[in-house]
C-alpha cells in the first residue's frame, strides 16, 4: 500500500493522508472533457437525507454517493472498527469524533488547511464533487478547524470514512478510512510555568516501552525541519519528544498485536526485537515534521505522519493561545497489516465468510484472515489513440483531448464495480510521425466471492470499450 497518510503534498495518492487540499484547479481543456463525462444533470442529489444542488463540477456517482451510510469504522466487529478502537485505547482522555458527516464545504476540506488554488488535490480529476462549493472529504482534516474552535478537550481523535479517485489495485478503493489526533496544551492554563516545563512531566506519565528507535537527526534543522517563527525552541523540543513517545506506544500496540497473530498461525517464528524509526519529513500544515516507519518483516514500513501544528492553524480556528502536535494515519493500511488482509476490497464485502472471522469478543483480539477461497483472474487488455498526444504521466493543457489516469480508473469502477482487482498501464508510445499517443491498459477482472463466467466478463470488458469512447473520446485499436 502506498505510504504514509501525509504524502499530500506529492500528489494526494496515498490511501491513508491526513490533510488534502476551495474552488477545484483544472486546466480549461481538461475542464471542458470533464464536463463532458459528468453524470450530472442538474438535478439535485441526495445524501442520507441531506439534498444537495447539482452543477457542473458535481462527479459523484451514485455508487460512490449509496456507500456513504456504510461507515466501516462504525460497524461492529469489523476490522477497521476492531483497528479503530485498539489505536484510540492508546489515548485515553482524548474526545473522539467517529461520526462526521463526510459532505463538507471546499473551504472545510482545502482552504481553512491553507492550501494553494492550484493545489492538484482541488482538481475533479482527484476529488468527488458534490457542486461547486461541497466535496465528499478526501481527508479528515476537513473537520479540524472545526474540532479546534470548539476546544472540547486539549485531545481528540476524528475517525472517519474520505474519499479520492484514484488508482484500480488491491490497496486502493475510493472510499477509505482515516484517523487523525492532535494534543494542544493552552498557555493561559499553565499558571506560571513554561510550557516546555509542563509538556515534559506530561511525558513522563507516559507509558514505558522498550522499542529500539533510530532518531538521528535534530528535532528542528533550519532548512529541512524549521522552527516555526511564533515558538520557542525549547517548548517544540518537548512537544516533538512527546509526540513521538506517544506513537511509539501506539506501533507497540499495533504490532505485538500483529506478531502475536502472526506466530499462532505461522511455525518456527523468531520474533525480531520491535524496531522504529524517524524520518524528515515536509508537510505544509506542521514544522517540524516526521514520518514513522516500522521494521517489520525485514522491511520499513510508512506507517504515519506527524508534527507540530502550524501555529496559523491554530490561530484561524480561534485558539491561538494554544500549541501542540498532529499525527493521521490510515485505518486500511494497518488493518491490513494486523490481519493480514490481501485486498482492500474485502473490506468492503459482505459475504459472511469474511465478516465472520473478526470479533471485537475474540481472543486474541486480532487473529489473520483466512482465505476462503481464490477465484481465477481473467486479464484483457484495452488499447486506445487519444484525439492528441500527451506528455507521458501528464496533461497537455488547453486541449480537448486530455487524458488523466484517475478519469479512466473511474470509468472501469462505474462499470464494473469490485469485480475488478487491478488495472495496471502494460504500454504506451507516440507515434513517430503523427506523434499521436497510443496506452494499453491490462484489467484483471477478478471476483473474491464467486467465478466470472466468460461471458460476464466478456460483457463487462465491452462496456468498458464502449465507455471509454463516449465519455473519454478515444479511439479504440
Amino acid at each position: 500500500m502506498r505510504s504514509s497518510i501525509w504524502r499530500l503534498t506529492r500528489r494526494l495518492q496515498d490511501r491513508s493522508a491526513f490533510y488534502a487540499p476551495s474552488q477545484a484547479w483544472v486546466c480549461r481543456g481538461c475542464q471542458q472533457r470533464l464536463n463532458s463525462t459528468t453524470t450530472s444533470t442538474n438535478e439535485p442529489i441526495t445524501v442520507q437525507e441531506h439534498q444537495y444542488e447539482t452543477d457542473e463540477w458535481t462527479n459523484a456517482p451514485a455508487q460512490i454517493l449509496s456507500s456513504v451510510s456504510r461507515r466501516l469504522h462504525l460497524q461492529k466487529d469489523h476490522p477497521i472498527t476492531i483497528t479503530r478502537k485498539i489505536i484510540e485505547s492508546r489515548f485515553p482522555g482524548f474526545k473522539t469524533h467517529n461520526s462526521l458527516f463526510p459532505v463538507v464545504t471546499t473551504y472545510q476540506n482545502f482552504d481553512s488547511l491553507g492550501f494553494q488554488p492550484d493545489h492538484p488535490g482541488r482538481s475533479r480529476t482527484d476529488t468527488y464533487y458534490v457542486n461547486k462549493n461541497t466535496v465528499l472529504r478526501t481527508h479528515t482534516s476537513a473537520h479540524q478547524a472545526d474540532v479546534f474552535r470548539a476546544n472540547e478537550s486539549d485531545g481528540y481523535l476524528i475517525s472517519a470514512d474520505v474519499y479520492r479517485r484514484d488508482a484500480v489495485d488491491r490497496s486502493h478503493y475510493p472510499i477509505f478510512h482515516q484517523m487523525e489526533a492532535a494534543l494542544t496544551w493552552d498557555s493561559n492554563s499553565l499558571n506560571g510555568e513554561s510550557l516546555a516545563k509542563r509538556v515534559w512531566e506530561d511525558l513522563e506519565a507516559l507509558p514505558k516501552n522498550s522499542i529500539e528507535v533510530l532518531d538521528e537527526n535534530p528535532t528542528i534543522h533550519p532548512e529541512r525541519n524549521p522552527l516555526q517563527q511564533e515558538h520557542k525552541q525549547e517548548d517544540v523540543e518537548a512537544i516533538a519528544a512527546h509526540l513521538k513517545k506517544s506513537l511509539e506506544n501506539v506501533v507497540v500496540e499495533i504490532f505485538a498485536r500483529a506478531a502475536e497473530s502472526s506466530k499462532s498461525t505461522t511455525n518456527n517464528v523468531t520474533e525480531a526485537p520491535l524496531k522504529v524509526r524517524w524520518v524528515e519529513a515536509y508537510f505544509p500544515f506542521t514544522s517540524p515534521s516526521w514520518e514513522l516507519e516500522v521494521f517489520w518483516q525485514d522491511e520499513w514500513l510508512e506507517v504515519l505522519g506527524c508534527g507540530v501544528v502550524k501555529q496559523q492553524l491554530l490561530n484561524n480556528a480561534g485558539v491561538p493561545t494554544r500549541s501542540g502536535w498532529a499525527f493521521g494515519i490510515g485505518l486500511e493500511r494497518i488493518a491490513m497489516i494486523l490481519f493480514n488482509i490481501p485486498d482492500i476490497r474485502l473490506f468492503w464485502s459482505q459475504d459472511p465468510r469474511f465478516l465472520s472471522q473478526f470479533s471485537e469478543s475474540a481472543q486474541p483480539l486480532v487473529s489473520r484472515f483466512v482465505p476462503f477461497s481464490k477465484h481465477p483472474a481473467c486479464y484483457k487488455d484495452i488499447s486506445f489513440w487519444l484525439r492528441s498526444s500527451s506528455a507521458a504521466g501528464g496533461m497537455v493543457k488547453g486541449t480537448t483531448s486530455d487524458f488523466h489516469e484517475n478519469d479512466f480508473m473511474e470509468l472501469v469502477r462505474d462499470v464494473c464495480g469490485d469485480l475488478v482487482e487491478d488495472v495496471r498501464l502494460t504500454d504506451e508510445f507516440a507515434h513517430p510521425k503523427s506523434g499521436r499517443r497510443s496506452m494499453c491498459y491490462r484489467i484483471n477482472y477478478r471476483s473474491l466471492e464467486r467465478t466470472l463466467t466468460n461471458e460476464e466478463t466478456n460483457g463487462m470488458h465491452e462496456r468498458v470499450r464502449q465507455a471509454l469512447v463516449e465519455k473519454m473520446g478515444v479511439e479504440l485499436r
